[in-house]
């Protein structure tokens, strides 16, 4: 290796970086993705505009409504109105919820008779509508059972429930981690594509093609400026995610660094390949984007479990990077089992092979000629 080539493009690279500000998107870039989605993406539901019609206007209908009125998922209104009326509402986008309490509900139940609620939720989104179905049916499950204890009625099972490794059951816990992993695939293959490509746009390229610098050089130092500038983000991503956002860090900091290091060589290999095919920076960054950022999002654990996917969606997740580091990360920051786990050792190693068989294949295609 030619260390005074090297660094003679590492310097240029600084320079064209520093005048072009690029070097202030690439940390002001990550971060406001990191407060967009950390403050934007919330998968629990509160506030749901719910209207209660109750026929019954019995003591144990209204201590049923009270149970709604006093919970944060719920903006309860008591409306005198018809079935239909309320359905019009929820076509109209102005109620979320309808509960029917039917008459005689106190009576069936004192008498051990069977009785019905009836319950129309708005599942236009249906995550959304299964979410503010299990908070209905969790109400009503917890005034069923206040009911036979308020009776001395035995009760035949007793669950006794608790939350593991997200004990609060934080949004932030789930998305920030997984948030780092799209983060740092998509915004290094963004800047290393760049560097490369602006070489072919401006036409400097055939400086390289006529010059004696061998293409391991020159891949080595135009890789290298993206690679240093994205470690600092492992940092501050970090930083954000533990003191804004206050996820807790159970597992090795040694772990993440090296993990992230490791998906930050892979996310730069993706860069190199976009920047072989493409001749203008702009189908550069569309390219980028599109590669990454759609798998990032769809696979990395955030939106939907992998291991809930089925068929050709869960061959896909395990073609991406990004969910073998997820899977780690989360594990740095919400279990601490780090490498005694053998999954997380087994995907350390896949993220390793991943990495060198991109760059493989990068400096395989990229020829040092024209055209």
């Amino acid at each position: 290796m030619n260390t005074g080539v090297v660094k003679a493009y590492i310097i240029k690279e600084l320079a064209e970086l520093v005048r072009s500000r690029m070097i202030i998107l690439v940390y002001l870039v990550p971060s406001m993705i990191m407060f967009l989605f950390g403050y934007g993406i919330r998968m629990e539901v509160t506030h749901t505009r719910t209207v209660i019609i109750d026929h019954d206007r019995s003591k144990t209908s209204y201590e049923l409504i009270s149970h709604f009125e006093h919970s944060k998922y719920f903006d309860v209104k008591r409306l005198n109105i018809s079935e239909s009326k309320a359905l019009h509402l929820m076509k109209k986008g102005a109620v979320d919820a309808v509960i029917i309490i039917p008459e005689s509900f106190e009576k069936k139940l004192l008498k051990g008779l069977k009785t019905e609620i009836g319950v129309f939720i708005d599942a236009s989104f249906p995550l959304r509508g299964t979410t503010i179905q299990s908070y209905i049916e969790g109400t009503l499950l917890n005034l069923a059972g206040n009911y036979m204890s308020d009776k001395k009625l035995d009760k035949l099972i007793d669950v006794n429930q608790r939350f593991l490794f997200n004990q609060s059951v934080r949004d932030e816990n789930a998305i920030v981690p997984g948030l780092i992993g799209i983060i740092l695939l998509v915004a290094p293959a963004i800047l290393s594509a760049l560097v490369i490509v602006r070489e072919k746009e401006y036409g400097t390229i055939f400086n390289f093609y006529s010059s004696p610098v061998s293409k391991r050089d020159f891949l080595f130092a135009k890789l290298s400026v993206p690679f240093f500038l994205h470690s600092v983000n492992i940092f501050i991503l970090f930083l954000w995610a533990t003191y804004f956002f206050k996820v807790p860090f159970k597992g090795s900091f040694f772990i993440y660094w090296l993990t992230s290091e490791v998906y930050i060589f892979i996310s730069l290999s993706v860069g190199l390949l976009v920047s072989i095919i493409a001749r203008t920076q702009i189908v550069a960054l569309i390219v980028t984007i599109i590669i990454t950022i759609i798998p990032g999002f769809l696979y990395s654990g955030i939106l939907m479990p992998i291991s809930s996917m089925k068929g050709e969606a869960y061959i896909e997740a395990h073609l991406f990077p990004v969910m073998y580091y997820n899977h780690i990360i989360y594990d740095c920051f919400l279990i601490g089992q780090g490498f005694s786990s053998e999954k997380n050792l087994l995907y350390f190693v896949v993220l390793l092979f991943y990495g060198m068989a991109l760059l493989t294949a990068g400096n395989l295609l990229m020829k040092k000629r024209a055209g």
